[in-house]
């Protein structure tokens, strides 16, 4: 008898791509920071700082806004034409923001790509449970969050090392889009909605996949409307959206503050500044692969609703004593070491949270996920802000740490909010779910 085929590893490419678009799209979320606090950005504006911390918002808000609106059009509409037009459509937009010459055009270029960016995870998610087996969904959505991670561990050196070769600010945003553009005609080519869909994929893959799913058939009717009543009445996901709303707050510092913090407080210069945020961002990076094997692990050993909630309790109070540590730490290097376990904490319940979401939305996957995601990035949203007014009410040592004792309770808040996440209550009950 003939040897039956072994699996063919389309579903690698896939991951791979997917892992390789968060990378991009988190490049260009966190560059901004790193851009207004170059000395070629002082130059050419004179921002308040009321302006610059809109402008820092600005993207969050348009994302957070945008995260149902784009769920309910990927699984309406499916994830391969839509996901494509989010990536150029935010690169266009991160190349606008080098066109800016003003606060008014800056805030149109950075919501248009909080808008764009804000369908990619949620499709994402939605894709994990047709391209990720069932048992390894927590691996899978450590690999594309990791590919985020290192985008944005590399955005503050990176962008400082162009703006500091080209001598301009603005080339860093025209790179960007430029490359975006491109990675977008790929994804075309090599995406596809559906495991039986792909050319390239053989039958046992197809089995391999299939396995413990019952159906696994591409969705020949996908939901026409958000599930707003169970949405709002599922205490189970309020807390999720809690999670998810606290820990931004706490996190965003690493990536919008923690700049500034090192050279207004700790007068590094442009470069120093750019490696110590990227070593403390690297640093949460190895969270996300040790955060999926925990998922899946714990999930396999104590059930499903342990091994989410756990990863995602725990670490987070775990991130907030990484901040009191950084609070008084003098040197330079030392506080990388302790904003990167604020950032490896914050992130090692990062698998669980995407899973979780997973394990409870049914077919309204994107839109629920989405659903979530909005109260995290409004998290992120507000953070400029909250942060600098209590930095104006408290800071009067000028050291930052009112605004550092703001996010460690945020992170506080994150936990507890956690332990209440149970992921074996799903949101729409099938037999009840909406069309």
């Amino acid at each position: 008898m003939p040897t039956a085929a072994p699996p063919t590893r389309v579903r690698f490419s896939i991951l791979g791509l997917a892992t390789a678009v968060a990378f991009l799209m988190y490049l260009d979320r966190i560059c901004l920071a790193q851009i207004i606090a170059s000395d070629s950005f002082q130059k050419n504006f004179a921002l308040t700082p009321s302006q610059i911390d809109w402008v820092k918002g600005a993207f969050f808000w348009a994302y957070a806004l945008a995260q149902v609106p784009a769920g309910w059009l990927s699984d309406r509409f499916g994830a391969r034409a839509l996901i494509c037009i989010y990536i150029a459509t935010w690169s266009l937009f991160t190349a606008a923001t080098s066109f800016s010459l003003g606060f008014t055009a800056l805030m149109i270029a950075r919501l248009g790509c909080g808008l764009a960016e804000a369908g990619y995870y949620p499709a994402s998610s939605g894709l994990l449970t047709r391209w990720a087996h069932v048992g390894s969904r927590g691996l899978a959505s450590s690999a594309i969050s990791w590919g985020g991670r290192v985008g944005g561990a590399l955005a503050p050196w990176l962008t400082a090392f162009v703006i500091l070769k080209s001598g301009d600010w603005r080339w860093a945003g025209w790179l960007y889009g430029i490359v975006g553009v491109g990675v977008a005609v790929g994804y075309w080519r090599v995406f596809r909605e559906h495991p039986r869909q792909h050319p390239h994929c053989n039958d046992a893959e197809i089995a391999l996949l299939a396995e413990g799913r019952g159906d696994f058939q591409p969705v020949k009717n996908p939901p026409r409307r958000f599930p707003w009543g169970p949405a709002c009445r599922s205490v189970n996901l309020w807390m999720a959206n809690g999670v998810q709303f606290f820990t931004n707050i706490g996190w965003a510092f690493l990536v919008l503050s923690l700049p500034d913090y090192l050279k207004k407080v700790m007068h590094l210069d442009e470069g120093m500044s750019g490696k110590i945020t990227t070593l403390a961002l690297t640093i949460g990076i190895a969270a996300l692969p040790v955060g999926g094997f925990a998922t899946d692990f714990l999930s396999r050993r104590f059930g499903i609703r342990l091994g989410r909630m756990l990863p995602m309790s725990v670490t987070k109070f775990a991130a907030a004593g990484c901040y009191v540590l950084a609070m008084w730490t003098d040197s330079p290097w030392a506080m990388a070491v302790a904003f990167g376990g604020v950032a490896f904490f914050a992130d090692i319940g990062l698998p669980a949270m995407w899973t979780t979401m997973q394990d409870i939305s049914g077919k309204h996957q994107a839109q629920l996920f989405g659903w979530a995601n909005m109260w995290g990035n409004f998290g992120a949203a507000i953070q400029p802000v909250l942060f600098t007014a209590v930095l104006a009410r408290w800071d009067t040592a000028h050291n930052y740490h009112a605004g550092v004792w703001l996010c460690a309770g945020a992170f506080v808040a994150a936990g507890i909010f956690a332990l209440f996440v149970n992921a074996e209550e799903p949101v729409v009950r099938e037999d009840a779910a909406p069309s």
